[in-house]
């Protein structure tokens, strides 16, 4: 399981992200991609927004608007330092050692 579907599944149906796609006039399965389309595309090369437009297909304004209602870049930060289980920086090991143990190969 890639890091965008962790993300995304953490986010499904949570009454803040809810919360924050009926402020923002978008569905919930858009803010719930955009805020995994924008975690993902923060540890990526470049601008978060663009990556995370690539990424998701969403329109770079809604990924910006989301991405102001969540706290900013720093917040995505916080986010995937949570995921970095053995704080080594690298939270995509962790993220595969979850996805290993929910499959059983762990």
């Amino acid at each position: 399981m890639s890091i965008f579907d962790q993300i995304k599944n953490m986010a499904h149906n949570h009454p803040t992200v809810k919360n924050m796609a009926d402020k923002l006039g978008i569905d919930q399965e858009t803010a719930e991609k955009a805020i995994a389309a924008l975690t993902e595309g923060h540890q990526a090369e470049g601008d978060t927004v663009d990556v995370a437009a690539d990424k998701s297909g969403i329109d770079k304004g809604i990924l910006s608007q989301v991405m102001e209602h969540v706290g900013g870049e720093g917040s995505l930060n916080g986010f995937m330092q949570m995921l970095d289980k053995d704080h080594d920086g690298n939270p995509l090991n962790d993220v595969a050692g979850m996805a290993g143990k929910l499959f059983g190969k762990n």
